[in-house]
């Protein structure tokens, strides 16, 4: 019953995704961008509440031997499968997280966050507070709109970040910087005007000339700046 169910609601959602985006990047520069699909999804890492809300449950996807794809509560014993996130990390409203003590990623992909902060001119540890927000520095996170990787690239921005893969960490974070750097000069060094882009794009924070007011953005903005000063406390440390 939990499979029928969540297949009927995957299949609506991609419905309203469709409606809703174009095919919006998780962020194009351009201003007309309406940024990653906003959908409305109680979703996160890990898993689907249950019904009573006690326990998540994890959604894997994976193509069964006659082609056809399957979604399913358990992984399967002899197919590779996806395991699938339904929004950002740090958009999940019923999240029981508490950012302020949630631990941090101090040390993966160092080098490579160190060059992308040199080269687009960023805080190390806004990159990492991103990373954070956004994946849980999970390389192979992959949202139902399509988001991939460490900084959920959307496929039209990593391509115009010219990122040839996605899911490669070196790429995912020198494209991602390099967006995030544009949002930043986009909304003269604000960095809430920055991160609510990078979530919900630009022209949605032009239209409401401030931090839209979609529940799941403004969560994200308010944790992405939580992580940030922790990060930089534990810089200086």
């Amino acid at each position: 019953m939990f499979i029928r169910l969540f297949c009927c609601w995957l299949l609506f959602g991609v419905a309203v995704q469709a409606w809703a985006q174009g095919e919006s990047s998780a962020s194009a520069v351009s201003v007309s961008d309406k940024g990653k699909p906003h959908i409305v999804a109680s979703y996160s890492k890990h898993g689907l509440n249950n019904a009573k809300k006690t326990t998540k449950v994890p959604v894997y996807q994976y193509r069964q031997a006659n082609g056809v794809m399957a979604f399913s509560d358990r992984p399967p014993e002899d197919s590779h499968y996806q395991v699938y996130l339904f929004d950002c990390f740090a958009c999940q409203l019923d999240s029981e997280i508490d950012w302020q003590s949630i631990a941090l990623y101090l040390t993966e992909y160092d080098h490579t966050i160190k060059q992308a902060a040199k080269k687009h001119a960023l805080e190390g540890a806004l990159i990492r507070a991103v990373i954070h927000a956004e994946s849980s520095f999970d390389v192979k996170a992959l949202s139902k709109t399509g988001a991939m990787g460490l900084m959920q690239l959307m496929p039209g921005t990593a391509r115009d970040m010219g990122v040839q893969d996605a899911y490669n960490p070196r790429q995912n974070i020198m494209g991602g910087s390099r967006y995030l750097a544009k949002m930043l000069a986009h909304f003269n060094g604000d960095i809430s005007l920055a991160c609510a882009a990078y979530n919900a794009g630009p022209s949605r924070v032009k239209q409401y000339q401030g931090i839209p007011p979609f529940p799941e953005t403004q969560a994200y903005v308010q944790r992405v700046k939580i992580l940030l000063k922790r990060y930089r406390r534990a810089e200086r440390s």
